[in-house]
């Protein structure tokens, strides 16, 4: 594991510079494509090991809700009552799908050789992020 502790730093450092002063800034927008391609690996990793991938899909479906209605008093004022009725609703299903494990090993080699270079390269740019922004230390 100790290997993948520059890439866990420079992960970190990105969650991180989401508002953050512009050094952090620079630095996410530097391991950005590196978190991307960490996020993806991890996914057919993971598929590897269950041996099928989750995929996702909508699902909608009926039910009674209560619903507001205007209607004329007796009085001519407008009163708001509720009424039953149906509505629409959308919830996400995951489901399982079967994977070809001689392509998700392909993928999976070919998302570490992309990793291994995104290393260097997001490490050459924060290196660049700390100089051109350098942080202040606080005055004691």
């Amino acid at each position: 594991m100790a290997r993948n502790a520059p890439i866990a730093a420079l992960a970190a450092l990105g969650l991180l510079a989401a508002c953050g002063t512009p050094q952090e800034q620079c630095i996410s927008r530097q391991t950005r494509e590196l978190r991307t391609v960490t996020n993806l690996l991890a996914e057919v990793e993971g598929n590897l090991a269950r041996g099928y991938a989750w995929e996702e899909r909508e699902v909608l479906s009926r039910e009674w809700d209560d619903c507001a209605r205007v209607v004329r008093g007796r009085n001519g004022e407008r009163d708001v009552i509720f009424v039953p009725c149906m509505r629409t609703v959308s919830d996400t299903e995951r489901y399982r799908v079967p994977i070809d494990p001689a392509a998700e090993m392909r993928k999976r080699d070919g998302l570490r050789e992309r990793r291994a270079v995104l290393t260097r390269q997001a490490e050459a740019g924060v290196r660049a992020c700390r100089a051109a922004y350098p942080e202040e230390k606080p005055a004691q």
